[in-house]
């Protein structure tokens, strides 16, 4: 059988999407996503989506890195999967129920409130995730968000002259993180604009990650070097983000659909 997919964007983080809401599909091995998600031989993709159906919501989003492991949630999708669905929509995912509708900026997303207790992260033992007592050569004193997936972000000078590429896996596979983590670096222009880049577990570094510009915006916050209304600019583009009084999470951004196509799984097994 051939599935059909839609390859889409979010400021250049790129998906696969499937949608099994009325047609089930095949199950995926690790290998065939790893395969499905190569830029060469393959589709190509930081994360690989599956959109089911749910009983009490417009549909189940399941999320998949490049390297073929499944995670809790992922922002940019999230808007993705959001206009393809064309209307306010509520999404299920691991990390939680996540509500998207169009707007000016293209889609915005309720990404729920934070967590950041520390068993929450989770890290494998309990210490502050406002300022962690711990580095990695240059990268000290960090701050952990959970925001469906978990983030660890340092704030820094210059985020571009950290060497993310090497420092990212090392600090996503530490100990200290029995789930692993995503490692954002960010540097504060003012009071309502952050840039930053990520290195995302199970995917490397990516033009862009929604989770992680929500998991930065609020921990600039919780340290009082922002206002709770910024503007965060990564590699692919901006997004705002807005940590609202009731602790709800709001990121509004665009997404993209590039092509639309179909392959045989049984050239990717």
């Amino acid at each position: 059988m051939r599935v059909s997919f839609v390859k889409m964007h979010g400021l250049g983080n790129d998906f696969i999407v499937l949608d099994a809401r009325e047609n089930a599909l095949p199950q995926f091995s690790q290998a065939t996503i790893r395969a499905l998600a190569d830029r060469r031989e393959g589709i190509g993709c930081d994360q690989f989506i599956i959109l089911e159906p749910h009983e009490s919501a417009t549909c189940r989003m399941r999320i998949f890195n490049c390297d073929g492991t499944q995670v809790e949630a992922c922002g940019n999708a999230a808007r993705a999967v959001g206009l393809l669905l064309g209307k306010p929509a509520q999404i299920v995912t691991s990390g939680g129920t996540i509500e998207t509708r169009p707007d000016a900026a293209g889609i915005s997303v309720d990404m729920g409130r934070p967590r950041l207790e520390w068993e929450a992260i989770p890290l494998a033992y309990p210490m502050d995730t406002l300022t962690m007592p711990v580095g990695w050569e240059e990268l000290e004193q960090p701050c952990a968000v959970n925001v469906g997936n978990p983030h660890v972000i340092f704030f820094v000078e210059d985020n571009d002259a950290i060497r993310l590429d090497t420092l990212g896996p090392l600090i996503e596979q530490d100990e200290l993180f029995p789930d692993k983590i995503n490692v954002n670096v960010a540097t504060i222009e003012d009071r309502d604009t952050i840039r930053m880049r990520v290195w995302e577990r199970g995917a490397g570094l990516t033009r862009a990650c929604g989770t992680g510009a929500c998991a930065t915006a609020v921990a600039a916050m919780r340290r009082n070097l922002t206002d709770r209304d910024v503007t965060v600019h990564l590699p692919g583009g901006p997004l705002s983000i807005r940590w609202k009084e009731d602790g709800r999470i709001i990121m509004s951004g665009p997404a993209t659909e590039a092509f639309r196509g179909s392959f045989d799984p049984a050239d990717f097994a």
